[in-house]
């Protein structure tokens, strides 16, 4: 499974979406990644539905949905309706997490599971059959801009043995950099999450390819 780059929209320029949003998928992005945030689940609070159906208007990628939200299955037919691809909730909310995820991949989208620095890998186990995808989160979630925890890449480690091979895709969220994007592809992450690395760039076309290069396969960082 090759290596998806995917800018997170925490981090872009809300004042000039669109054209964020064009640049990044003109840098090479594999994916749009919109953090929905409630002020509950996570101390802060962003957008939701109605914004994401606007930004499709301008995103020629898929589009990459992480509920950080108490509550994430009302939202999950109006993700679907606005053309979203994927959708991550996060086993500490989800308070049933099968039927969530059953509802996700019911709206046509791939359904993902993200995971808490400080929440056992066990808590996932159980519901591994029923995803497509595990989102580790590399930071304490609710704010873009957070260093990364490094204990993250052998979480990363542990999670792709416990699903027993590359098969599926493993996302990681927060803090990821050229810095240590190499470990974290070793470790078996398959998708990138970046925001300040790529947003922040002056050159977004550069920042996307120096996260790619990072893959074993190609230059090494």
């Amino acid at each position: 499974m090759s290596v998806r780059i995917a800018p997170s929209l925490l981090a872009a320029d809300f004042a000039n979406i669109a054209h964020e949003v064009g640049d990044v998928v003109r840098a090479g992005a594999d994916l749009l990644h919109l953090d929905i945030m409630d002020g509950h689940f996570v101390p802060n609070l962003t957008f939701g539905p109605p914004v994401v159906r606007h930004l499709a208007r301008h995103c020629t990628i898929p589009m990459d949905a992480h509920l950080m939200v108490s509550n994430p299955d009302p939202l999950v037919p109006a993700l679907a309706e606005a053309g979203v691809a994927r959708v991550s909730v996060h086993v500490e909310a989800a308070l049933h997490l099968h039927k969530t995820l059953a509802s996700i991949r019911e709206g046509g989208m791939s359904a993902g599971i993200a995971i808490n620095p400080a929440t056992a890998l066990s808590s996932l186990e159980d519901a591994l059959p029923f995803a497509d995808f595990i989102l580790v989160m590399g930071v304490n979630p609710g704010f873009g801009g957070q260093a990364f925890i490094p204990e993250s890449i052998h979480k990363v480690e542990r999670l792709r043995a416990l699903i027993g091979g590359p098969s599926m895709d493993i996302s990681v969220d927060g803090g990821v950099d050229a810095q240590n994007a190499s470990a974290l592809i070793a470790a078996g992450v398959t998708t990138l999450i970046a925001g300040s690395a790529i947003f922040g760039a002056e050159d977004r076309r550069r920042a996307v390819a120096e996260l790619r290069k990072c893959a074993p396969e190609m230059e090494s960082c």
